[in-house]
């Protein structure tokens, strides 16, 4: 079963909406991961304004997850979430993650989300309860992320200890930066892969909108879903 997935850390909704709308739509996901989604007061209401903006659905997410959003679309059914915060650093900010069980056909699989400190002090440990959390996960699972770090850093081998891989490493494509959009210099958004998906495709995508959409640039991956 092919699925297609999109990664997206949309900047708090503070660049151009329609251009935001524009990429993902280009796109034509199954699902999406947000990070820096609505978190605050009127996030579901928000939350669901993106969701039609992009032509998709909330599956799971939002304020129980600080900005961690899975989005849909109707081919996707959506079983149950699970809901993650990490302790809280006095003085910094409250992040967290979000686990979303789902369905295609008769083919189960989970979507994760999150969005790890600027902090090095504080995201290792971060990572370290997103993997506890993430082998929990029976079925096939896709990560999305915001590592705020590069490949080299002991967070993003802590992920990829998850048993996970990284989508963008197997596919040939782990010098293309994602950040900063105006002059990318560095790798910090991921797409970590259960094994058990077939990778068909890796793309950082960037159609012209992506300019004017977010100071990230979208993931796509396509994968095959194993039976």
């Amino acid at each position: 079963m092919k699925l297609r997935l999109l990664s997206y850390n949309v900047h708090g909704l503070r660049d151009d909406l329609d251009a935001l709308a524009a990429v993902v739509r280009a796109a034509e996901p199954d699902v999406v991961v947000v990070q820096e989604a609505p978190r605050r007061f009127g996030w579901r209401a928000k939350s669901a304004a993106l969701a039609r903006r992009f032509g998709l659905v909330v599956a799971g997410g939002g304020l129980p997850a600080l900005g961690n959003l899975v989005l849909t679309s109707l081919r996707v059914r959506v079983l149950g979430e699970t809901c993650v915060r990490y302790p809280l650093t006095p003085g910094r900010h409250l992040r967290g993650a979000v686990v979303v069980r789902c369905e295609v056909g008769r083919t189960r699989f989970a979507v994760a989300g999150s969005h790890l400190a600027t902090d090095d002090r504080e995201r290792p440990a971060q990572a370290e309860l997103l993997r506890r959390v993430l082998a929990e996960v029976e079925d096939p699972l896709l990560l999305g992320i915001d590592v705020n770090e590069t490949p080299a850093g002991d967070s993003w081998r802590t992920l990829t200890g998850a048993g996970l891989v990284d989508a963008a490493a197997v596919t040939g494509y782990a010098d293309l930066p994602t950040f900063p959009v105006s002059g990318p210099d560095r790798r910090i958004d991921a797409i970590f892969v259960d094994p058990r998906c077939e990778i068909l495709e890796y793309r950082v995508f960037d159609p012209p909108p992506a300019q004017l959409a977010s100071d990230h640039f979208p993931l796509l991956v396509d994968v095959t879903l194993p039976s």
